[in-house]
């Protein structure tokens, strides 16, 4: 049998005792934690759910989003994860697109009522039969109408169950795709997909259920970056995860101190809130001998902050990529190897990797400075796009390769460096410019702090390249001192002619840009000064 939920099954039968979950100041078990997802599995037969039928959950980093996504496996579902930032008509298309038969939804905070949206999409959607509330307290009532508590539901439920065989390559998970073009489609990944990349973490990261890691967990688990490499991966070892139910750089670094935390995940972002949260010597000297691991994705990480980072804490960040569609993990920094910051690694074992021209399938000709499109073969590819053939056609050949919309180039040692999105990229008066070079120039200055470079419409160039920017705390720049310091750093077909100081970039609920928003709000058809 092949099912997903056997990591969870086979730590808590070798190591019922040990702590899998941890918030705050509830600790559960492994013993704890399979028992739980087994009562969930028992509810949703009990309901009608059959094997291969779709469930969705909707739920922040809390312990209920690992019994209930481990509950849904049991049963031979697939787990159907939602953003818990969606509204009412967005759950409402994830519900329907993805044929889900029943949402298991946290009630939420009067400042994101998960709940209260959940039910507006539930009542919208059309063939979902079951909806259950999950709640901080098991035991109190059902605080919405019509919503039946996950507590009562689960209440006097056998903790065994007969775990239904699948095989490995049977969905287990769709992941939705962030939309930012079009609407959000759902990557359909395997048993084994899921299973691979997890367990892939013994060569990766060097995980070992005999010295189990503890790892924070502050990605959201409804991603496939938090899925695998926190929850799927741990799980595979025996660790135990300290969830966070949402990001913020102080409580971070007080659990990883307090946890004694030796791996840390995060999108850059993350490691740059960090940063700016270090206020001391002896805080960060615990936390850099305590940390075994520092792993970054989800988008490219800065040169200066993966510097900055090994300054600080005496450990290097081991940078990887990856997509929802490959479960995610694709390539990665080898162990033990002499870091390269910039470069996302080599394809790990049992993947493939090259790169393509962005029109064609076209693999181009290597030379140091080529750019081409990724593409990924290998045991993490999905199945494709649940009910949408022309789409899976469009990234998905024949022969297994997938094409990613991801620019980079490859050294002669085989390590990979992202260049840009292909839609990211600024096409201004016929010259290609990449926005991830300037951005990686422009936080070289000592008084920038973040920066996000897009391109914005403009009569004569086609486009114009402009910067967001984020100054250090205590910095006095203009916009004109810092566009005539791009403008004496880069090659005059790239530096940004249009610089706008914010005091905060809009960023997605995994820690991306959100660089669409800024395009939408940053477009401008006027003509630079004179001479620039």
């Amino acid at each position: 049998m092949h099912n997903l939920s056997n990591l969870l099954e086979d730590s808590a039968r070798k190591h019922p005792e040990r702590d899998a979950l941890v918030l705050g100041s509830t600790r559960l078990t492994y013993g704890q934690v399979d028992a739980a997802a087994s009562q969930v599995a028992d509810l949703l037969v009990d309901r009608g759910i059959r094997p291969g039928d779709k469930v969705a959950v909707m739920c922040p980093n809390l312990p209920q989003f690992s019994i209930v996504y481990y509950g849904i496996l049991k049963a031979g579902a697939v787990v159907v994860p939602l953003n818990v930032l969606l509204k009412g008509r967005e759950v409402a298309y994830h519900l329907d697109d993805s044929d889900s038969k029943a949402l298991f939804a946290f009630q939420g905070t009067a400042e994101l009522p998960i709940g209260v949206e959940a039910k507006a999409g539930f009542d919208q959607a059309e063939g979902c039969a079951d909806l259950f509330l999950i709640t901080a307290d098991p035991q109190a009532p059902s605080p919405i109408d019509g919503m039946q508590t996950l507590g009562h539901a689960m209440a006097d439920r056998p903790t065994t169950f007969a775990t239904a065989a699948t095989d490995e390559d049977d969905t287990a998970v769709i992941l939705y795709t962030s939309g930012t073009t079009g609407q959000p489609k759902g990557a359909e990944l395997r048993h084994r997909n899921m299973r691979d990349n997890a367990m892939a973490g013994r060569e990766l990261f060097g995980c070992d259920e005999d010295r189990p890691d503890t790892y924070l967990c502050v990605l959201p688990l409804f991603h496939s970056f938090g899925q695998t490499v926190i929850q799927n991966g741990a799980f595979a070892f025996g660790g135990t995860i300290v969830m966070l139910p949402r990001f913020e750089p102080a409580p971070a670094i007080e659990a990883m101190l307090r946890e004694s935390v030796t791996v840390f995940a995060g999108v850059p972002t993350m490691y740059w809130g960090l940063l700016g949260a270090l206020d001391s010597d002896t805080d960060v000297q615990t936390l850099g001998k305590n940390l075994r691991i520092a792993i970054a994705g989800g988008s490219a990480l800065p040169v200066e902050i993966h510097r900055e980072v090994e300054k600080r804490f005496g450990v290097s960040i081991a940078e990887g990529y990856g997509l929802s569609e490959t479960s995610p993990v694709a390539s990665f920094a080898p162990l033990g190897a002499p870091p390269r910051p910039g470069s996302i690694g080599k394809p790990i074992p049992g993947v493939e990797m090259t790169l393509i021209e962005p029109d064609s399938w076209t693999e181009i000709m290597w030379a140091p400075d080529a750019v081409g499109e990724i593409t990924i073969k290998g045991h993490n590819v999905m199945k494709g796009y649940y009910q949408r053939p022309e789409a899976t056609a469009a990234v998905l050949n024949s022969d297994g390769w997938f094409r990613t919309g991801d620019l980079a180039r490859r050294d002669e040692d085989g390590y990979y460096y992202i260049v840009d999105r292909t839609k990211d990229l600024i096409i201004r008066g016929g010259f290609n410019v990449y926005p991830r070079e300037i951005e990686e120039v422009l936080i070289t200055h000592p008084g920038i702090s973040l920066a996000a470079v897009v391109g914005v419409p403009h009569d004569s160039h086609g486009e114009e390249i402009k910067a967001f920017v984020i100054l250090e705390p205590g910095a006095s720049l203009t916009e004109s001192d810092l566009i005539a310091w791009a403008k004496e750093q880069m090659a005059a077909y790239k530096y940004p002619r249009i610089v706008e100081l914010v005091p905060s970039l809009p960023m997605t609920a995994t820690g991306k840009i959100l660089k669409r928003e800024l395009t939408r709000t940053g477009s401008t058809s006027s003509t630079p000064p004179p001479g620039t």
